[in-house]
C-alpha cells in the first residue's frame, strides 16, 4: 500500500447515527481494511480493500457511482468539496473500517481537507492502536472510540473475561483524553454485567466525566435480538456506578433507511 494515497470503501454525506452527535450532519470517508472482524460489524463491506469504492453524488439518493481505489490527498479533497454546502455539515467523519490503520496517509491528508473544508475532524476508531492514534492527536477534533466486549466482538474466539484489547483501549483512551472524547459500547443479549463494569472502570480510572454511549446492537447477520429494556437499564445502572454521563442511544440512521 503507498502510504500517500488511501484505500477507501465509500464516501457519503449523511446524518451521524451514532454516539453523542447523532443527528448532526457530517461528511463521511469510510477507509477499507480493518484490523477486527467483529461478529455485530455493520459495514462489513469495509472490512477488506477492493479495486473500487463507492461514492454517493446526491445525499440520500442511494445512487453510488464507482470509482478506482487507491486516491491521492487532492482526489479526496476534490470529492468532498463538491459536496460541500457551507453551514450545512458539521464536521468530516474518519470511519471503516479502521481509518488508523492508514495513518500515513491522514497525516499528509488531514492538514489539506481542513483547510479546504474548514470542518472539525470526527475519528471514528475501534480503539486499538495507540500508537497510530498519537501520530495524529493534534489533527483531529473529536474522538468517538469503541470498546470491544470479548461476549459479542470475540465470542467466535472463545474469548471469556476480559477483551484481548483492554491495554490497548486504556492507553488509547489516555491519548485521546488530550482531545474532545466520548465512548460507544455495543451492547446485545451476550452481554455480562461485569463486562460493562470493568469497561466503567477504564474509563473512569482516566476520567469519569469522559461520556459513555451504550449502543443496543442492530439486529443483522448473526445478530438475531437486542438486549432486552430490562437488561439495557441494568448496563446504563452499572456504568453510572463509576461514571458521570451514561446514555442510551440506537443506531439511528438505521431506523431512518440513511447510510
Amino acid at each position: 500500500m503507498n502510504p500517500k494515497t488511501a484505500q477507501l470503501a465509500e464516501v457519503f454525506s449523511s446524518i451521524q447515527g451514532e454516539g453523542i452527535y447523532v443527528g448532526e450532519r457530517q461528511f463521511f470517508v469510510r477507509f477499507a481494511g480493518c484490523n477486527l472482524s467483529c461478529q455485530y460489524c455493520d459495514s462489513p463491506q469495509a472490512l477488506e480493500i477492493k479495486p473500487n469504492y463507492r461514492f454517493e453524488a446526491v445525499p440520500g439518493a442511494h445512487k453510488w457511482e464507482s470509482r478506482g481505489n487507491p486516491v491521492t490527498t487532492p482526489q479526496l479533497v476534490e470529492l468532498l468539496t463538491s459536496l460541500d454546502k457551507p453551514g450545512l455539515d458539521h464536521s468530516l467523519s474518519l470511519t471503516g473500517g479502521e481509518p488508523l490503520l492508514q495513518v500515513e496517509f491522514l497525516k499528509e491528508f488531514l492538514p489539506t481537507v481542513k483547510a479546504a473544508l474548514k470542518l472539525p475532524i470526527y475519528l471514528e476508531t475501534n480503539g486499538t492502536l495507540p500508537e497510530h492514534l498519537n501520530e495524529v492527536i493534534d489533527l483531529v477534533d473529536i474522538i468517538a472510540m469503541d470498546i470491544k466486549l470479548p461476549s459479542l466482538a470475540y465470542r467466535q474466539a472463545g474469548a471469556t473475561g476480559l477483551s484481548p484489547y483492554w491495554k490497548e483501549h486504556k492507553k488509547f483512551l489516555e491519548i485521546a483524553y488530550l482531545k474532545e472524547v466520548f465512548v460507544k459500547i455495543v451492547v446485545a443479549k451476550e452481554t455480562k454485567i461485569m463486562e460493562i463494569d470493568e469497561a466503567a472502570k477504564l474509563i473512569a480510572a482516566v476520567d469519569e466525566k469522559i461520556p459513555l454511549v451504550l449502543q443496543p446492537v442492530t439486529p443483522h447477520g448473526q445478530i438475531k435480538h437486542r438486549p432486552g429494556a430490562e437488561e439495557i437499564l441494568a448496563f446504563q445502572a452499572t456504568a453510572k456506578r463509576k461514571l458521570k454521563t451514561v446514555r442510551v442511544i440506537p443506531q439511528i440512521h438505521k431506523l431512518l433507511g440513511l447510510s
